[in-house]
């Protein structure tokens, strides 16, 4: 199939849904649904975690929607953009079958990370169903304090955004592995440690080699380009990212914190570091959705 705009049937939404150009029958597939910020779409999700750019790679199912509400920016909230959230999730299963879904991610930036988070911590559709969740400046298990500055910059002659900002969330009462990634200038430090790992009894962080990308991401906030800060985001160019692996964890879990260095908040993610993250997702287990196609065929 490749790439098509796929229609929630029972509400009429659209979304983007990529799969491997030579997709062959009854083969495991790695299932991401990939959520936009507030004020974003899908389709600048698309471009800002470019996963379906190694759907043939790695073999990867990647739906992609936009949140119905507009006003006064859009984003993810109440039952109706839920319902569509399942429906997806629903209609890939049927499409593909559960049984071929070896692993079902959320991913989601900022607010959509948040909603990821939300939704692995109050719903049970995604608890026993999501196989591990990807927070791209989303929040952390165990958060990591933001920059004073971090939020999205006025307009000039507009006043500074003063709201408080949401106290931490507390972590999903399921299993599943987590990869934190975010943009060095948006937070003031990223802790050494991590209660998500501890919980799973992995060893202390380790390092890995530095992602080393010669090439830019493919999107950025063009709203705020103007007058836009480090912190939020400029525009987007080659970079490095730090990444700390925690060794051990319980079932084979994968848990993980990538820094990219000298980036804030909205640059898109450049070519290795997207491959890194997918690569990372697909090394660790799943089988959640596979378990629910064998419950249901045996009840």
């Amino acid at each position: 199939m490749g790439h098509v705009s796929a229609v929630d049937e029972k509400t009429g939404r659209k979304f983007y849904l990529d799969d491997p150009d030579d997709l062959r029958a009854g083969e495991p597939l790695t299932f991401i649904l990939n959520l936009h910020g507030g004020g974003s779409v899908g389709a600048w999700q698309r471009l800002y975690f470019p996963a379906v750019d190694y759907k043939n790679r790695y073999r990867l199912v990647v739906a992609t929607p936009s949140a119905a509400t507009k006003e006064p920016a859009r984003r993810w909230v109440g039952e109706a953009d839920d319902d569509h959230l399942h429906n997806i999730v629903n209609d890939v299963c049927e499409r593909y079958g559960a049984q071929n879904i070896r692993a079902f991610w959320l991913a989601g930036h900022s607010q959509g990370g948040m909603t990821s988070s939300r939704l692995l911590r109050e719903d049970p559709f995604f608890q026993d169903r999501v196989d591990g969740w990807v927070s791209l400046s989303g929040g952390r298990i165990g958060p990591a304090e933001r920059a004073a500055n971090a939020g999205p910059p006025p307009a000039p002659g507009q006043p500074v955004n003063t709201m408080p900002r949401p106290a931490p969330a507390g972590p999903p009462p399921c299993d599943l592995s987590f990869i934190f990634t975010v943009g060095e200038h948006e937070i003031a430090a990223l802790p050494e440690t991590s209660p998500w790992a501890e919980k799973y009894g992995a060893g202390p962080r380790e390092r890995r080699p530095d992602i080393v990308d010669t090439v830019a991401g493919q999107i950025h906030d063009t709203l705020r380009e103007a007058y836009s800060t480090k912190e939020w985001g400029l525009k987007p160019g080659p970079g490095t990212a730090q990444e700390w692996i925690y060794p051990g964890a319980r079932d084979g879990r994968v848990i993980a914190d990538i820094v990219r260095l000298g980036k804030g908040h909205t640059e898109g993610l450049e070519p290795k570091v997207t491959e890194e993250i997918v690569r990372l997702m697909v090394a660790a287990p799943g089988g959640k959705a596979k378990a629910l196609a064998r419950a249901a065929a045996t009840a």
